[in-house]
């Protein structure tokens, strides 16, 4: 007897790219020699899919009837954490927690689970990666743990489904998913069919009974999610937990939010017992400035609906080699050569003979155009090896003319720094006539680069 000959079908191991034959480059990704060749799992005849809890709809609705109601939302116990899933967790949603390792994932949650526990919410903690002995030893160093919370160490996923559905807890965390398997997968745990398989048999369950799931992923080295990409398409949420080890703080950003902004940030520092809220970043990054110093500028970023004061700094030295060095950290390398080419065209720097290095302290990543003006004058300010007061802060958008442009929530920056001590502010002219008057700082708008480079 003929036994049927297994169908499989090639993935991409970066981005999850499916296609019936190899290929040497990925039309997706556009990565070399990523694809890999795994068994396809037939779902058709599939029991839970048959027999799948999830509501059924009887017939098509107007828009007037759907209720727009926002649902129950529980509370983290982290206002920073709360703040990013768009005002706390959703009943019966999925979310997926990406990070490097160590940088803290399986400390905050099993933090999360703590505070559920603790405000009378049943959860589940499951580990494919750590002994439920491991486990109870960071338990300890986080600190006293209460309610009704439960461990299990378990990499099956029908297992863990069976778990759930029995149990029925109100939330659920998966550490992680890259360690789950599912035996009709027929392929070892990590690789692209079982996270994809895994992570639809959880969403199934977390759908059906109405458990808040969260799920830890690895990530590669680019920092994005490890797996297949539909795995992001799936949750609805994507968090990533950021930072470095050089210090203990953490940033957690939403790259997706079926329930709220991805513009928000949560700040975190790491300490012997755990994680705690910074609740005042702008003071966090604001720290150990140095007194004096040329090159050194305050800025001011948004994030969502919060305002962050932080400092760039720049170190303009002559070139020993016929090509000029450029450096950026924090900032976008290319931005940073287009800032510097500006200043060199329409303020007369003559840039090319000097090596540019510029940080943005505290371990920030800044993608917004308002500290193009702050950049550009930390340039300025090493170059001419002139101090910027350290009382003043400087934000705006830098155009190719090199005229400075108005950014958003000027009135909000403007009174962050009032709040913080700051006694004077240099931003865009556009900006001024929805301003006002405010007391106690002084506001000094300017058209240009060139206008700006003049109070050096």
């Amino acid at each position: 007897m003929k036994t049927a000959k297994t169908q499989t079908v090639f993935f991409c191991k970066n981005c999850g790219y499916e296609s019936a034959k190899w290929m040497g480059q990925c039309p997706s990704c556009h990565e070399w020699n990523t694809f890999t060749e795994e068994p396809v799992v037939k779902t058709g005849s599939d029991s839970r899919v048959k027999d799948s809890k999830l509501p059924k709809q009887e017939k098509p609705l107007y828009i007037n009837e759907i209720d727009s109601k926002d649902s129950n939302r529980l509370s983290t116990g982290f206002g920073e954490l709360d703040r990013v899933l768009g005002g706390g967790i959703v009943e019966g949603s999925l979310v997926l927690v990406g990070g490097e390792p160590g940088i803290g994932k399986s400390t905050i949650l099993l933090q999360l689970a703590g505070n559920l526990a603790a405000s009378g919410k049943k959860v589940i903690y499951i580990s494919g990666e750590e002994s439920l002995r491991q486990i109870k030893l960071r338990a300890d160093r986080i600190g006293r743990i209460e309610g009704e919370l439960t461990f299990l160490s378990e990499t099956n996923t029908d297992r863990i489904v069976n778990t759930l559905e029995r149990l029925r807890p109100d939330v659920a965390v998966i550490d992680s998913i890259q360690t789950m398997y599912t035996e009709e997968a027929g392929t070892a745990p990590g690789s692209i069919t079982q996270v994809r398989e895994s992570a639809s048999r959880l969403m199934v369950s977390a759908k059906s009974c109405g458990i808040a799931t969260f799920l830890v992923g690895h990530v590669t080295k680019e920092g994005t999610v490890a797996g297949p990409r539909v795995l992001e398409h799936m949750v609805d949420t994507v968090l990533y937990f950021e930072g470095s080890g050089a210090n203990g703080y953490r940033i957690i950003r939403s790259a997706k939010n079926r329930f709220g902004s991805t513009n928000e940030i949560g700040v975190f520092e790491m300490g012997q017992g755990g994680l705690s809220e910074v609740l005042n970043p702008s003071e966090l990054m604001l720290e150990g400035r140095p007194e004096d110093a040329s090159g050194a500028v305050v800025a001011c970023l948004m994030e969502g609906t919060r305002p962050i004061l932080m400092e760039v700094q720049a170190l303009v030295t002559e070139t020993g080699f016929g090509m000029p060095r450029r450096q950026s950290s924090g900032i976008d390398y290319n931005r940073l050569n287009l800032l510097l080419a500006v200043l060199e065209k329409r303020v007369g720097y003559a840039m090319n003979r000097f090596d540019a290095y510029v940080n943005i302290t505290g371990g920030m990543r800044v993608n917004e155009p308002a500290t193009d003006l702050a950049v550009i004058m930390a340039v300025i300010s090493s170059f001419k090896n002139k101090v910027i007061p350290a009382d003043t802060i400087i934000f705006g958008e830098v155009g190719l003319s090199g005229e400075v442009r108005a950014v958003a929530h000027a009135d909000i920056r403007v009174n962050e720094a009032k709040k913080l001590g700051f006694k004077r502010v240099i931003l865009p002219k556009a900006n001024m006539s929805k301003l006002g008057k405010i007391e106690n700082i002084e506001l000094i708008p300017v058209r240009s680069i060139s206008e700006a480079a003049s109070f050096l």
